[in-house]
């Protein structure tokens, strides 16, 4: 079990790495098909290793689950970025991460069954999704139809994403699993060019040649493409019934934002400036102890 807790840790760390330098890209709330699109390539990268791997035709089952997970990422990825373009970014991935262990324990009983895990895991499925949700919240969202609507859509999306992701590895190895994934997002992501609208926004001045954008942007997709990979290792490492362990672990992530916000505020303040009161500290605190625990107990059982 140590294997894939170590590996979606560190995973986590590159999320936040890549969720501060979206804070920064985000500021502009750049439309969310030019930030899908241009996502999309990231995933490319996997294509490095194509020299040291066997790789051939999955079997029909295995192109299913590759085309279903791929069109998932996509919709959630969209869903995500639309929402973040009307609501806040923090409030918005704060809720779509809260709900997903939830919705990936039901997913992971509609297709495999109900799984059986110790009791003692059990708790520490709680204390980290109680830790991960306490991290999270920073203000209370304005839970209007529209709101919940897309939110909630991304987060189901995302959710599928988990559960799709390991049958394609349940198929396959890991590598050549990983570089179709990412052929097919690609592919579907080409379809963003079709509409006039969306070519003119994808190909905009202010998101091509803004050199602030661009050096942002470049450490997202860096970053979230490394984070990508490791989450994608953890998911092929972890049994089916820790895959909701393992998205309730996505409070480190908040926990890795948080203190690299901190230090980026404290030594950076012209890039990025936070005020962050003594009760948020508090807080944001406990909710690292929770999650401590919960760790803890994974680690040493």
């Amino acid at each position: 079990m140590i294997y894939w807790l170590l590996v979606i840790i560190l995973a986590y760390l590159f999320f936040g790495l890549g969720a501060f330098f979206d804070k920064l890209v985000l500021v502009g709330r750049p439309k969310a098909n030019s930030y899908v699109f241009y996502a999309s390539f990231a995933g490319l990268a996997s294509f490095v290793f194509l020299p040291f791997i066997k790789f051939g035709l999955p079997d029909a089952n295995g192109f299913m689950w590759i085309i279903l997970d791929a069109v998932v990422r996509i919709a959630g990825l969209y869903a995500m970025y639309a929402a973040i373009e009307k609501f806040e970014v923090s409030k918005v991935i704060a809720t779509i991460g809260a709900v997903q262990p939830i919705f990936i324990f039901i997913l992971t009983s509609l297709l495999w069954g109900a799984q059986i895990m110790p009791a003692i895991d059990i708790i520490a499925f709680l204390l980290l999704f109680l830790g991960s949700l306490l991290i999270s919240i920073e203000k209370t969202p304005q839970l209007t139809g529209d709101y919940l609507k897309v939110t909630m859509f991304a987060s189901a999306m995302f959710s599928l994403d988990y559960v799709f992701a390991k049958k394609v590895f349940l198929s396959q190895s890991f590598l050549p699993g990983i570089i179709w994934i990412a052929v097919f997002i690609f592919l579907f992501a080409l379809l963003f060019l079709i509409p006039r609208k969306s070519r003119q926004e994808i190909f905009e001045k202010r998101m091509v040649l803004n050199k602030k954008t661009q050096k942002s942007f470049l450490g997202a997709q860096l970053s979230g493409n490394f984070a990508n990979f490791l989450q994608g290792f953890a998911i092929f490492l972890a049994p089916v019934a820790f895959l909701p362990i393992l998205n309730s672990l996505r409070g480190i992530q908040y926990a890795f934002l948080f203190f690299i916000t901190l230090l980026a505020s404290y030594f950076f303040p012209k890039i990025l400036k936070e005020e962050i009161s003594k009760k948020v500290i508090l807080q944001k605190v406990a909710s690292i102890v929770i999650i401590g625990v919960g760790l803890a107990i994974l680690f040493l059982v």
